[in-house]
């Protein structure tokens, strides 16, 4: 009661975010521009909401998103539903799933507050080529996830993403 008002300015200036903020998802992609996304669906298994929508589909060998099997042709998340609650990042085995810090997620629409797959993916960093393309890191998917609990730089995303969403 006796504390002096501190007023935000805020459009003008951002105050920065704990760094473990739970903000928006971001799908990162390993350092040959692949998703690491493989379409298993566990993070829509795993949201109390029912945010997430992910529908999985078959890679081939002349089109390949990700070094699995599969990949996820069809990925959404509702914001108009999502709690931030982060149990879908816990569910993910690949950790392509992670939360940024951008909390700008306002819009007027509920259609606007559902982010589709091309809106979530980390943008391509210089020396990645855009999917689809052959496994450049390896001849299997294992190249792709052996060493990646000992070097986990190795994903983009995410951990370059600024606030606005701009790498």
């Amino acid at each position: 009661m006796f504390k002096k008002v501190v007023t935000e300015e805020y459009p003008e200036y951002r105050k920065p975010t704990a760094p473990r903020y739970h903000g928006r998802h971001i799908l990162n992609r390993h350092p040959d521009g692949l998703e690491k996304c493989v379409g298993c669906e566990l993070c829509a298994w795993a949201c109390p909401a029912d945010a997430i929508f992910v529908e999985g589909a078959d890679n081939s060998d002349e089109e390949r998103y990700s070094p699995g099997e599969r990949y996820a042709g069809v990925y959404q998340i509702n914001y108009a539903r999502c709690i931030f609650c982060g149990l879908c990042i816990e569910a993910c085995p690949t950790r392509s799933l992670t939360m940024s810090n951008e909390y700008e997620l306002a819009s007027d629409s509920r259609k606007d507050l559902i982010f589709t797959k091309e809106q979530l993916l980390a943008p391509l960093l210089p020396g990645m080529e855009q999917p689809p393309h052959p496994m450049r890191l390896g001849g299997s998917e294992k190249d792709y996830y052996v060493g990646a609990l000992t070097n986990p730089g190795t994903s983009a995303g995410a951990e370059r993403v600024q606030p606005g969403g701009v790498a």
